[in-house]
This record gives structure tokens, sequence and C-alpha cells, in this order.
């Protein structure tokens, strides 16, 4: 298995990276031997990785991390970088390599102070691997200080030094930053593609997996999720059941609620999973005496972790909102296929019968006036709106069509 087996329906970025790690290669073998470098190279300093939610950014990006710190000894008997085996391959790839650095937004920003230490280690040699990777996995999410901070970093990199940035579309970046990128975009998978992968890779029954590929529309990680996950299918099936109870306003206004509800709760659980863990590894690092005692002038650093916890716990709360509204968009769009007899395949087989009487009781031109109130309430989210207010703008404007 190589690292490029996890990129589903992306043969063509595979073969650019995988080309791309084998000149990479070359370079390192060069500098190490004295000899001259190869005279034209597919390798660069700095990648930009776009393409639609589930299309695979990160994990083409941490794949190529993984085939650039390879240190498979086949590589010395002609065989490409990214066996997916040896140690530099491993640990790249589960995040635990001293020389690969990712960075993601805790909250709905990632702010100066996040990058600061990441840009500094850009600038030192690699500690005992290959090159010094710098893996941004939500360049959109930059503010203005933080892309700055990048930018300088981009434009006077060091030697052996690769920043790799993630982001939904070309234009989520700054000009200044993209124009010194590589591009790559990513292309949504086939639904077909991705059953076969659940098949392949999970085990799942052909199936589950072809109605969780189906339900997703080619989004990689939700169909794994949705194929391996009850209460994944169960938040799904809570979510595409209430178009059927906004046709009152207390139903609408309670529908609000109880979603709100069950994305404030899946934050909860993360945070409580993850935040007493970084709670006492900071603790323990700080020298926290016997019984919880924390030294003097430690106060500011425990500060500092609970206002990241915090930021994050709003984050995956609006997160988790977004893939239900996603899920909604999905339903609509199916009732509008039905309406307008389009050949498109319906992703919400299962919900058949409801869309059905949904695309009878109304018209073409409620359905999109209720994808575009779905739309409105994901904008107001990401403006900070508060999440009980735009979901229940939302499900009002659903009971209206």
């Amino acid at each position: 298995m190589t690292v490029w087996d996890d990129l589903v329906g992306q043969e063509r970025v595979s073969e650019q990276l995988g080309a791309a790690a084998r000149d990479a290669d070359a370079l390192v073998t060069a500098a190490t031997a004295g000899t001259p470098p190869p005279e034209a190279s597919k390798m660069t300093h700095a990648w930009l990785f776009t393409g639609p939610p589930g299309a695979g950014r990160n994990q083409a990006a941490r794949a190529f991390a993984a085939a650039l710190q390879c240190v498979s000894p086949d590589r010395a008997l002609g065989g490409a970088p990214g066996c997916g085996f040896c140690d530099g391959c491993h640990t790249a790839l589960v995040g635990t390599h001293a020389d690969v650095t990712t960075v993601a937004a805790v909250g709905t920003q990632i702010l100066a102070d996040d990058m600061r230490d990441t840009v500094r280690k850009s600038f030192t040699s690699p500690a005992n691997g290959r090159w010094q990777i710098i893996l941004v996995e939500d360049a959109e999410r930059l503010n203005e200080k933080s892309a700055n901070a990048v930018l300088k970093a981009v434009e006077e990199p060091a030697p052996r030094t690769v920043w790799l940035l993630c982001a939904p579309s070309i234009e989520d970046v700054l000009p200044t930053i993209r124009s010194r990128c590589r591009h790559l975009n990513l292309s949504t998978p086939s639904v077909d593609a991705v059953a076969d992968m659940l098949v392949r890779r999970e085990g799942i029954e052909p199936d589950v997996a072809a109605a969780a590929a189906r339900a997703t529309q080619g989004h990689v990680d939700r169909a794994r999720r949705l194929a391996t996950d009850p209460a994944a299918r169960e938040r799904r099936a809570a979510v595409l059941r209430l178009p059927q109870r906004v046709g009152e306003i207390g139903g609408a206004l309670k529908a609000a609620q109880e979603l709100v509800d069950a994305a404030a709760e899946d934050a909860k659980q993360l945070a409580e999973e993850m935040d007493a863990k970084e709670t006492e590894e900071l603790k323990a690092a700080l020298g926290a005496a016997q019984g919880g005692r924390m030294p003097r002038g430690t106060a500011g650093v425990i500060k500092d972790l609970e206002d990241k916890q915090k930021r994050r716990r709003t984050r995956t709360q609006r997160d988790s909102l977004d893939l239900a509204l996603t899920d909604l968009t999905a339903f609509y769009r199916d009732v509008l296929a039905l309406q307008l007899g389009s050949r498109v395949a319906i992703a919400n087989a299962d919900a058949e019968d409801a869309l059905e009487r949904l695309a009878r009781d109304s018209s073409p031109e409620a359905t999109l006036r209720r994808i575009e109130a779905i739309a409105a309430c994901r904008d107001a989210l990401d403006r900070n709106v508060a999440p009980l207010l735009a979901v229940e703008a939302m499900t009002m404007a659903l009971r209206a069509g």
C-alpha cells in the first residue's frame, strides 16, 4: 500500500505528486553526495492544494509529505518514494514526524500567534528527515497578520523547506501567496470510486458502501463516517426529518433548537476528550505539584490553553451545524430534481417517500427559495451570528417556502 492509495479518484494529482517526489529525492541524494543537482525538476518549495469539500486536499498534502520523507531502501533500487511502510512514511502519515509540522485552525481563524513558532521553524534545517515540511490545512482561515507571516516565509524559504497549503479554492488564498505556489486542483471523486474504496479499505458491505457514497455525493471522509458510525447515520436521519417538521411555527422553532443542541453536544463530547488530555499534559510539562498545585507564573499559560480550547469548541459546533446544513441542502436538491424531472441520481434514496411528497406539495420556485435560505444560514454562521438565531431564521424560511 503506497501513500497515494488514500487519494480516491485523484489519479492525475497522484501522478504529478509522485513525479515531484522522485525529483525531490534526487535533489536530496545529490546534495548528500556532493554532486550537481538535476538540471530539470518538477519539485518546488511551495504547493497549493484546492478542491471541494471531501475531495481529499489534506490527504493529498499529507501523502506528499510522507513521500518526501520516505526512507525506504527500495528507492536506491529504482523504487518510487512513498512506500507507505517505512518510518518516514508512517510517522508523516500519522502526524508524529519531527520534520512535518501541521497547522490547523483552532477557531474560525489561524492567528498570528498560532503561526509564529511555525514560521520560525520553517527557516531551520530538518532535524532527522529529508525535508522540513509545513502543512497548513486551513489556509483560507489565515487572517491578515498570519497570512503576511506565511508570505514572508514562502518568498524566501530555507533550501530544504516545503510549504503545503490547503484551501477550498485558489481565490481563498492571498494573490501574493498563491502566485508563489504550484497549484493542484482536486476534483470530487465519483460515487463509484468512493464506494469501491469503502469496500476495499474498510471492509464495508457493498450495499452499505454504495448508499453512504451516494448520500454524501463523493465526500470521502463523510462517506467513511456514515458507513462505519451508527450515531452519524442517526444524526443524518434526524436532519432529513426536519423538512417534515416545519409546517407549524412551533415545530419549526423546536427543530431549530434541537439542531443547535445536537451540534453543541457533538462539540462538548469532542472537547471533553481533548481538553482534559491537553490540560493534564500541559500541567505535567509545567511541573505541577502533587495534588494539582501549579508553580508560580504559569497561570497565563493555562489561560492561553483555555482560550484556545474555547475557540475550538466554537468551531467544532459550527462545523457540525455546517455538516447538517449540507445534508439539508442535498435533500432539497433531490426535491428539485424530482420536480424538474431531472435524470440526476437521487442522493437520499432512503428518504424517497418524503422527497416525492414534498415535490408534489410544493413548486420548484419554493424549493429554490428554501435552498437559498440554507445558504443564507451558512453565511450568517460565517459572520458569527448566534447559531440559534441563524438556524431559527432558516427553519422559518423553510416553513414559508
